[in-house]
């Protein structure tokens, strides 16, 4: 790679407000060997110089909890992310579908749950696009999906489908199913059915993502729901030179059969590592606790205010998931919980604490993404366990699932104890992601919803449950040096001064001087990540928002 100067710009240590400023850096292989008068001596000798034209060069920005494969497929299929209504969404899938006559199942995502009244979509209703071969439409929180007739045909799901233990089924009035699927006990009821996506596609699908991530300026992407043949994918993708992004692979530990699950999860941890490419790693055990707020399946510690009786859809037994935990822990990785609900959250609070006391100490950094509802007694547990909170911050605003789906199930008193970033912030490690596709893969505008808690439209004035907005500053670290606190890198790609090895992102202004909402015109000019610039293109827009968990 040899040495490269970047010079005619401010070059940041971090995002701090108190960071260091230099004009010039030099970077050898990919490890920066000097800084300011010392890195401007290296220009004649340098194999390269860029000349960042007055623009900023810094840290690149991670994902701490993201799904690119499934962002990356959803741009193979019809375009529903957009659409603003049930009809449009019909109408792009038979548009799709007209046009793609060979497809024998036709997949697709994300479309807007709050489109059917309580997120309930009738199966006849995609029935008129397409009503000969299967349609299969995941919803944007990703634990929905909604399918046509022939799809339930092929399935064998009908009246007389018991009810899943692990999902739900939503029923019309004579018990046949609606045609909608809640939640990986009622989905997976399609898979002896449905062939799925096809290896080439998930190759396609890694290249196109890790480039529009590598383009926003992101260098390392936490992939959290990761299945054996997903493994093959990205072991395939990496082979071949089509990562753009450093991925770390979560491997997606099941509740029924994740004692049969270990050896496998033991091989596809060496393969990653003989392949021995620096941007692919697999360190990390996914687990869902529960599932989310809008379909009543996130874990409540009290009812659900709309639907008494109700507590949500715990997708573990407490015994079951701390031996497991215990299990993957003493293997070596590192444990990834999501987490919604505020009993979901006491439960992997719990299970960390179990694991500490059978495995003992060590600096393990378990990961409980979403962080949605916790109780305030649970918060201090967070900084005693060493517990990484990973937010999705985009999704603390009054947007349209908020108002109409989940403020509705949770009520008043709960509202308030919703997305608490700065309280964690202020008491240990937080961590920013996005969970694209389900909301937009883009840094900008979750910073500015960590800032403002607000919508675009700057409502309310105040921000949502002010008192957990956070300073721009620490809303940028937290996407830049809390993802390398998670990913284990920060002292390697968390600063830029000699000696550490960063990823970097080039942007034309600093957007530390920025009004939040105002970040969307920061432009990315370029990233550069293990020494070698893998984006010199500015996606100068979001990879759009659905939005939920």
């Amino acid at each position: 790679m040899g040495t490269t100067v970047f010079t005619n710009g401010t070059i940041l240590s971090s995002y701090r407000a108190d960071a260091a400023e230099h004009d010039a850096v030099a970077v050898e292989d990919g490890r920066i060997v000097a800084v300011g008068e010392d890195a401007q001596a290296r220009r004649s000798s340098a194999d390269e110089t860029v000349d960042l034209e007055g623009g900023v060069l810094a840290s690149a920005f991670g994902d701490g909890h993201a799904h690119p494969l499934q962002g990356g497929l959803e741009q193979l299929g019809p375009q529903v992310r957009a659409c603003a209504s049930v009809d449009e969404i019909v109408a792009c899938v038979k548009e799709w579908a007209d046009a793609h006559p060979e497809q024998e199942w036709i997949y697709g995502g994300s479309y807007d749950a709050t489109l059917a009244p309580d997120g309930m979509f009738d199966a006849r209703w995609l029935d008129a696009a397409v009503p000969d071969r299967p349609v299969v439409l995941r919803a944007w929180d990703y634990h929905t999906v909604w399918v046509n007739s022939e799809a339930l045909r092929r399935a064998g799901i009908d009246a007389a489908t018991p009810e899943p233990a692990l999902g739900r089924i939503p029923r019309r009035a004579d018990g046949s199913p609606l045609g909608i699927l809640q939640e990986p006990g009622a989905v997976d009821l399609l898979l002896p059915a449905e062939p799925g996506r096809t290896h080439e596609e998930r190759v396609e699908a890694l290249r196109l993502a890790t480039a529009d991530y590598a383009a926003l300026g992101i260098a390392w992407v936490q992939d959290a729901w990761v299945e054996p043949a997903e493994v093959e994918a990205y072991l395939d993708a990496a082979a071949r030179g089509f990562l753009s992004t450093r991925v770390n692979l979560a491997l997606r530990a099941d509740p029924v059969s994740w004692r049969d699950q270990v050896p496998g999860f033991v091989e596809s941890r060496r393969r990653v590592e003989e392949l021995g490419d620096p941007l692919l790693t697999a360190r990390t055990v996914k687990v869902f606790v529960d599932g989310v707020i809008e379909n009543h399946t996130a874990a409540m510690l009290d009812d659900y205010v709309d639907t008494p009786g109700d507590r949500g859809l715990p997708n573990w037994d407490a015994r079951e998931l701390a031996a497991a935990a215990v299990t993957f822990d003493k293997l070596g990785f590192q444990l990834h919980l999501h987490a919604i609900g505020d009993a979901a959250a006491r439960t992997a609070l719990d299970v960390f604490e179990e694991v500490e006391r059978v495995n003992g100490p060590r600096d393990r950094r378990p990961v409980i993404a979403h962080v949605q509802v916790v109780d305030p007694v649970d918060l201090p547990r967070f900084e005693r366990l060493g517990v990484v909170a990973n937010f999705e911050p985009l999704w603390a605003q009054l947007d349209p699932m908020m108002l109409d789906l989940t403020l509705p199930r949770l009520g008043p008193e709960r509202e308030r104890l919703q997305y608490p970033i700065r309280t964690l912030l202020e008491s240990g490690a937080v961590s920013f992601g996005s969970d694209w596709p389900v909301s937009s893969a883009d840094w900008r505008p979750g910073v500015a919803t960590a800032v403002t808690r607000q919508t675009d439209d700057r409502v309310p004035a105040a921000g949502w449950i002010p008192a957990e907005r956070i300073p721009l500053t620490d809303a940028l670290e937290a996407y830049s040096s809390g993802v390398a606190h998670q990913a284990f890198a920060r002292t390697q790609r968390g600063e830029l001064r000699p000696g550490s090895a960063p990823d970097l992102v080039w942007l034309d202004t600093d957007p530390r001087h920025v009004e939040p909402h105002d970040l969307r015109s920061v432009r990315v000019l370029g990233t550069w990540v293990d020494g070698v610039r893998r984006s010199a293109t500015d996606l100068h827009h979001s990879l759009e928002r659905g939005r939920t968990t």
